[in-house]
């Protein structure tokens, strides 16, 4: 029987790929998987840093857009 398949890091929210990232950290920090697990498990965690940076870049761009439509109503 195989593994179900992890969703694609871009589907998850940013609660749900950060969680699922300090997991895969806590895993390899304790050790006992095999190379092949700790590459995959490695890999996964890559992904999933990658999705959440991407959530926090966003965030970030919506807040400055914000700032900054704030800023043109208070000059005018």
């Amino acid at each position: 029987m195989s593994e179900p398949t992890a969703p694609d890091p871009s589907e998850l929210t940013y609660e749900q790929a950060r969680d699922e990232l300090v997991t895969i950290v806590q895993r390899l920090e304790t050790g006992g998987t095999t190379l092949e697990e700790s590459l995959a498990l490695w890999e996964r965690g890559e992904a999933l840093a990658e999705a959440c940076q991407r959530w926090l870049d966003g965030a970030r761009a919506r807040l400055d857009g914000a700032q900054d439509e704030k800023g043109s109503r208070d000059a005018t």
